[in-house]
């Protein structure tokens, strides 16, 4: 099995795992006023939504979930994970779909900005 490391992608498999050089990751999370069989369900309704409106805006859903009171909060939090270019436009969206939602206290953002310091690749025969 060889594992050399290489500066550059060598082959057109690894070209496309070439990762942009800033990235921008949007973190929000629904403080929920109580957790049943349901939240799950609308929450992913609510985000579909939220993603059918977001033409227009260059995003790339990285993760969902649902966090119960004690793990690292008092409070149940459904969060959404992003990397957008333009977080004004998501936050747009996002605001406009859950500022109606019954089970949210509040939400809470977080933008995190990173760029990328180095960049290796390699391939393993398997």
């Amino acid at each position: 099995m060889s594992a050399e490391t290489l500066a550059n992608p060598t082959t057109a498999a690894l070209e496309k795992l070439v990762q942009e050089e800033f990235n921008t990751n949007v973190a929000f999370y629904v403080h929920l006023k109580q957790y049943n069989d349901n939240v799950r369900a609308d929450l992913e309704q609510r985000i579909r939504e939220v993603f059918f409106f977001s033409k227009g805006v260059h995003w790339k859903f990285d993760s969902f979930g649902i966090e119960k009171a004690g793990s690292r909060s008092t409070d149940v939090l459904g969060y959404f994970i992003f990397r957008a270019a333009d977080v004004e436009k998501l936050k747009k969206l996002f605001v406009d779909e859950f500022k109606n939602y019954d089970n949210a206290v509040k939400i809470s953002c977080s933008v995190a900005k990173y760029q990328k310091t180095e960049e290796s690749f390699f391939e393993l025969d398997v």
